[in-house]
């Protein structure tokens, strides 16, 4: 591959994750109600969703996509669901609070649950797979070895996606520790909000 080319696929990249999504409604959700930490566990389930669908993109693409094509609306609807699940239940602890007026106790740690929230929101998302099917192979030579490039473009992608939602995650963290109590508590509704209107994102989807 050229430099042209990597450079244009890292730049396609980019604005593949600055683009609101499902995911980026979960990590700045749990980021905006728990924290930084939350929110960069959040981030590592997604990454690690991401970066097996990507390997089953480059290695099985054909099996992968037509798995993927059979049960594309069963996915996107469990996905969708559970993100309108965990954005009802933010909103009632919001709710929960400030009917108690800010006295609720806050919720525990619970780091795994927001790893295994961000695996299975980023593997709900059947367009990933299918973008990635017609994605890739615009970037790959066909005069050198299509599996060295595919590995390395498979790499480039999670790194790039994974080092913008650090970068956004980070920006929002270091926000919301300026926050006093009071606009803490508002922020539970504002991650409710968000993680609906990730549900709602992911059930709009349509077939590529």
């Amino acid at each position: 591959m050229s430099p042209e080319i990597v450079v244009a696929f890292i730049a396609a990249c980019i604005l593949l994750a600055l683009t609101p999504g499902p995911n980026m409604s979960l990590i700045l959700a749990n980021t905006l109600s728990h924290g930084l930490r939350a929110g960069l566990i959040t981030l590592a389930g997604t990454t690690t969703a991401l970066a097996l669908l990507v390997v089953a993109a480059a290695v099985g693409m054909g099996s992968m996509m037509v798995f993927m094509s059979a049960w594309f609306d069963v996915i996107r609807w469990v996905g969708a669901l559970y993100l309108v699940y965990l954005g009802a239940r933010q909103l009632w602890i919001f709710r929960r609070r400030q009917m108690s007026r800010g006295e609720a106790p806050p919720l525990p740690s619970q780091p795994g649950r927001w790893y295994v929230q961000g695996l299975l929101v980023s593997s709900s998302n059947p367009k990933t797979i299918l973008f990635l099917g017609a994605f890739l192979p615009q970037f790959v030579d066909p005069a050198r070895d299509p599996v060295w490039q595919l590995s390395v473009l498979a790499v480039l992608f999670v790194v790039v996606l994974a080092a913008v939602d650090v970068g956004y995650t980070l920006a929002v963290g270091k926000a919301r520790a300026k926050f006093d109590a009071a606009r803490l508590a508002i922020l539970d509704g504002a991650a409710g909000f968000l993680l609906l209107m990730g549900g709602l994102a992911l059930a709009m989807v349509r077939r590529p």
